[in-house]
């Protein structure tokens, strides 16, 4: 694993104004993490996980706080110079797939390797979908596809442009056991083949075990935790 860190989060506060008031999601962060790590953030419905994982991902602003980003820091940063660090630098992966309807197999896994000026999109997309075991599918419409499929090529565009960093957002939340189980190995054999920073958020403790580092945020606070596969799942 490189030394080097992909992200560096200092004092990270996210508020919030609600018809109650106002209301602070995140409460003061500090987060490191290496270049190649893996980490999976748990915790329970409305802890501030997604909140945390859209500010990293350059989705959102903080309401106060610093986050370096590769060694780049996102204070001040317009929404196009953070379009433009999203198309170069990450690469996300959701629950519900978030595939480009429209569009083929082939076609939703080039996307963003057109997007990135990468030459031999075709050819790389192509690559990509058969390591996942769709080369079968190249023509398919998402609706076409199973959940499983659906998230395997998913898995293939998060990819094929080398992201530093790969958000997965309960990225098996909405498949059955076997199929989560397939996808995570997919995951995870293609993350240590491109030494890709994952940042994982998940209920699962079992695949949250997966990453190098597990993480728990609970009412706006992140913590380091050891956890027990054979416990229920954080819920």
């Amino acid at each position: 694993m490189n030394s080097a860190s992909a992200i560096v989060v200092s004092n990270l506060t996210k508020t919030v104004s609600t018809q109650a008031g106002q209301l602070t999601i995140l409460k003061g962060i500090n987060l490191e993490v290496k270049s190649g790590e893996t980490v999976a953030i748990l915790g329970p419905s409305g802890s501030g996980k997604s909140t945390l994982l859209g500010l990293l991902a350059a989705l959102d602003s903080p309401t106060s706080g610093e986050i370096l980003l590769d060694g780049v820091s996102l204070t001040g940063l317009s929404e196009e110079q953070k379009a433009d660090i999203r198309k170069q630098k990450l690469s996300f992966i959701f629950q519900s797939f978030m595939l480009v309807e429209t569009l083929t197999a082939l076609e939703n896994v080039m996307l963003p390797a057109e997007l990135a000026g990468i030459a031999d999109a075709k050819q790389k997309a192509l690559a990509m979908l058969d390591k996942v075991g769709l080369s079968h599918r190249l023509s398919h419409l998402p609706s076409q596809l199973s959940g499983g499929e659906q998230q395997r090529v998913a898995i293939a565009r998060a990819f094929i442009a080398n992201p530093k960093v790969l958000f997965a957002d309960e990225p098996t939340g909405n498949l059955d056991h076997a199929n989560g189980t397939m996808i995570a190995d997919m995951l995870f054999e293609l993350n240590a083949e491109q030494h890709t920073t994952l940042i994982l958020v998940t209920h699962d403790n079992e695949l949250a075990h997966l990453c190098q580092r597990q993480l728990v945020m609970n009412a706006g606070e992140l913590s380091e935790t050891v956890i027990d596969v054979a416990k229920e799942p954080v819920q």
